[in-house]
């Protein structure tokens, strides 16, 4: 047990200096971690409170970046619409974009994992019936379903975070599947039921380990897809309300001042949504290929 203890260990480290070797995957994870310690820092950083009503002054609408504020300070990065300081606003956005696409993942991913264990260790009618619902599920785009909930429930995070889990479960329970039916019939688990372990001990144990590696490489992408739905469900009007204002409806915002030379209202919060999923996604292709070589580029 001790050796295959070391072993493991020994194995973990070397895929992390093998990820670590890559300097484009360090510079996502740096600039990631960045970017969530500037979103968990919004209280203490930000120079106004974008929520504070008592704080927003709608004559200081739409200023450009470097303007003069009415307490003495600095609109760093401009003003929009009703007088918030954008890069408050940002801030603030950031906690709510980065909060919605993981807590959606994390609930997506436990979900899909219990129905992809189950489907491929029952195997039969269980694994028929579960697969033909995914199968239905990922015959439709994405952003469709997710349109057609909120239509149905309205907004709101936790409406939204519901809609997003129900788009996504459907990839990690292939995911699973797939793995879990690789290992199902190897050696080790044809043991383990000959010295009568229970089926949850066989799932947990054994199976639910060397289904992992796949899961942590889909789930890493399927954050940013989730934080970009968001964006794209909130720039529709139909993700959160006008009062939790996430990156996606900050550049809703900003979008009918374009072409009147205003940029700065869409183009700022643009810039820190674009930031946020390139950098998931370094992190994402490295993990990919560390943890799947057989798809490294």
């Amino acid at each position: 047990m001790a050796n295959a203890v070391q072993a493991g260990n020994s194995l973990w480290r070397e895929k992390a200096s093998e990820f670590a070797a890559d300097r484009m995957a360090m510079f996502g994870l740096v600039l990631f971690v960045l970017i969530v310690l500037a979103a968990l820092g919004a209280p203490w950083l930000s120079p106004q409170n974008p929520y504070d009503l008592s704080q927003l002054d709608v004559l200081d609408a739409r200023l450009p970046p470097g303007s003069p504020a009415a307490d003495g300070g600095h609109y760093l990065l401009g003003s929009d619409e009703q007088g918030r300081d954008l890069l408050s606003a940002i801030l603030y956005g950031l906690r709510i974009s980065l909060g919605v696409g993981v807590v959606s993942t994390l609930i997506a991913v436990t979900l899909g994992l219990l129905v992809g264990l189950l489907a491929a260790y029952k195997g039969g009618r269980w694994d028929s019936v579960i697969m033909r619902v995914v199968d239905i599920q990922l015959s439709f785009p994405a952003i469709l379903i997710a349109l057609i909930l909120l239509a149905v429930l309205g907004q709101g995070i936790g409406k939204i975070i519901a809609a997003l889990v129900t788009v996504q479960w459907a990839y990690y329970a292939r995911t699973v599947r797939g793995a879990a039916l690789a290992e199902k019939n190897k050696d080790y688990i044809t043991a383990a039921q000959g010295l009568g372990l229970s089926a949850g001990r066989i799932v947990l144990r054994h199976l639910l380990p060397n289904c992992l590696p796949p899961l942590i490489v889909v789930a890493s992408v399927q954050v940013a897809h989730a934080i970009a739905l968001e964006a794209t469900l909130s720039f529709l009007g139909l993700g959160l309300p006008i009062t939790e204002p996430s990156l996606g409806l900050l550049i809703a915002n900003g979008y009918q001042y374009l072409l009147s030379g205003k940029y700065w209202v869409s183009f700022f919060p643009g810039v820190a949504l674009l930031l946020t999923i390139v950098s998931i996604n370094l992190v994402a292709d490295q993990l990919r290929d560390v943890l799947n070589p057989r798809l490294a580029k």
